[in-house]
């Protein structure tokens, strides 16, 4: 198998996870910006299929179901070489707000 090139960028998720990512980009955008549209998304998917008469359960895994995504990016925030305790209290307070929400 031949090596990766030099030049090989990194997939997204590693690109996240090593801090190769601008923090700026990392928390604004793509924690606060898309995460927070996935999650109200989801949140508003679940509440339709509690009103349609789903059973309970299936509404609450649509709710959790970016939970995963969720503890990534804000691992991804902590880890950042450039994150300090402004940019991982915003990041752990968002997590908070985003599972209930």
């Amino acid at each position: 198998m031949p090596a990766p090139a030099a030049d090989a960028r990194p997939g997204y998720l590693a690109a996240r996870w090593h801090g190769q990512l601008p923090l700026p980009r990392l928390l604004w955008r793509e924690m606060l910006g898309w995460g927070t549209a996935v999650n109200l998304a989801f949140s508003a998917l679940a509440l339709a299929l509690l009103a349609a008469g789903l059973p309970a359960w299936v509404a609450v895994l649509v709710h959790f179901a970016p939970l995963p995504w969720n503890l990534f990016v804000v691992g991804a925030v902590w880890r950042h070489p450039a994150a300090r305790l402004g940019s991982r209290t915003l990041a752990a307070a968002w997590l908070g707000v985003m599972t209930v929400v």
